[in-house]
């Protein structure tokens, strides 16, 4: 047999070879996804948990972090199974919107959350984008809820009313909450009437999941229409949860305003047979103490070298700065000020869950002599929030022009004593 003979013939088992092995996969592949979902009740839904520990749907489209790669989703209108031998559905009555991998998006008048339609019912309808499922609601008033879902409780004068929906989703062991939205919320900003408000969200008691809606500008009566899906949430345990909600309004420039607060305990809510709409007054934020704590703080000054020790031992007493009983995660800022220009700023590590932190971190600062009776030094404990701003829980001056008598006192201590480590107490004031 000739080389060239004996090439074709390797070439061309070779090919087949290749050829069976990419039909097995896809055969593999195609039996894999048709055994991943599961007949329950009368439609199919995924038997495998999402790996993701919750679920932010805005606007009833499911927000995964896939979905945020930039990459363009199909979004399909599935019509119901009872209605596809009707007449042609209305706008936004009777489609039932879905994703490329057939997640239902939105079910109109009914909160269903990973279910699917069995795909010989689909009627097929495509669009660029997600974004495009649902049209953006206008921002006026709330329709009431439905009677006999909820309590309706009147209004507190000036800040208002929240209102909500509580579901739990039974095949997925989760809580699904919907914060649809405010009315009769104060103006913020005196000057436009009207303010810029968002909702934080926490589940009580652990304070495990934090969540927040997004900013909607220049109105009292804000529409969210907002979903958060928490799995892992047993229905037995819904009794000992409360949901406590915090009303912002945005600034800009400086630190958010809090409107107020309102608490939802679920005991006694039965979201069993469906979605249980629920309206709760805004309350004034309750801050359960009226002392900001206290902080350790140890200062020596080097004059040979000129470096002035900074110290922040730890802190006690912090304020809990809502009803969770946690001041989740403080830590502090050290600003260095030469009459009102700050010239240094540092910070410590962040110290988790707890209102008596211990930092024990130092810090050096290049000073000389003859600026310290200009010099002061600021610390700001701060309470560490990954979803909105970082709030400061008290302050303490330390210089000769400290507005209390601890600290001027302090920091003249340290000038009469240098290479002296002095260590004390201070009061934290508010910010």
């Amino acid at each position: 047999m000739s080389p060239v003979l004996a090439g074709f013939l390797g070439a061309g088992v070779l090919v087949l070879l290749v050829t069976v092995l990419v039909l097995l996969w896809l055969f593999c592949q195609r039996r894999l996804l048709s055994g991943r979902y599961k007949l329950h009740g009368d439609r199919y839904c995924d038997t495998e948990d999402p790996p993701y520990k919750f679920i932010h749907m805005l606007k009833g489209i499911s927000i995964y972090p896939e979905s945020l790669s930039g990459s363009k989703r199909i979004v399909r209108g599935v019509r119901r199974v009872d209605r596809c031998d009707a007449a042609p559905p209305r706008r936004n009555t009777d489609l039932v919107l879905v994703d490329a991998e057939n997640n239902i998006l939105d079910v109109p008048g009914q909160l269903q959350m990973s279910h699917l339609v069995p795909p010989e019912f689909s009627c097929l309808e495509s669009s660029s984008s997600s974004s495009s499922a649902s049209p953006e609601p206008s921002l006026g008033t709330i329709s009431p809820p439905e009677p006999g879902l909820g309590t309706i409780s009147p209004p507190e004068p000036g800040l208002g009313t929240l209102s909500l929906t509580v579901d739990y989703n039974f095949p997925k062991k989760a809580l699904v909450v919907t914060i649809l939205g405010a009315r009769g919320l104060p103006a913020v900003d005196e000057q436009a009437g009207s303010s810029d408000p968002y909702v934080k969200m926490t589940i009580l008691p652990e304070k495990k999941h934090r969540v927040k809606t997004r900013v909607l500008r220049k109105t009292l009566d804000p529409l969210f229409d907002e979903t958060f899906t928490f799995y892992g949430v047993t229905f037995s345990a819904l009794p000992d949860l409360t949901l406590h909600f915090l009303v912002l309004s945005f600034d800009r420039f400086a630190r958010d305003d809090v409107i107020g607060e309102a608490v939802v305990p679920l005991r006694g809510v039965d979201p069993s047979t469906g979605r249980v709409h629920l309206s709760q007054n805004i309350s004034k934020r309750n801050m359960q103490c009226e002392s900001r704590g206290e902080l350790l703080a140890s200062l020596s000054y080097q004059p040979v070298s000129h470096r002035l020790s900074v110290v922040v031992l730890k802190a006690r007493h912090l304020p809990k700065m809502d009803i969770t009983g946690l001041s989740a995660n403080p830590y502090v800022k050290v600003n260095v000020f030469y009459g009102r220009k700050r010239i240094a700023k540092k910070k410590t590590h962040v110290k988790k869950c707890t209102l008596n932190p211990v930092f024990n971190e130092s810090f050096i600062y290049d000073i000389p002599p003859e600026l310290l009776p200009e010099v002061s030094v600021e610390f700001l404990v701060v309470d560490f929030d990954r979803t909105t701003k970082n709030e400061v829980l008290g302050r303490l001056l330390l210089g000769l022009n400290s507005p209390e008598t601890s600290g001027a006192k302090h920091w003249a201590e340290v000038c009469q004593n240098p290479r002296r480590q002095i260590s004390k107490w201070h009061n934290l004031s508010e910010y």
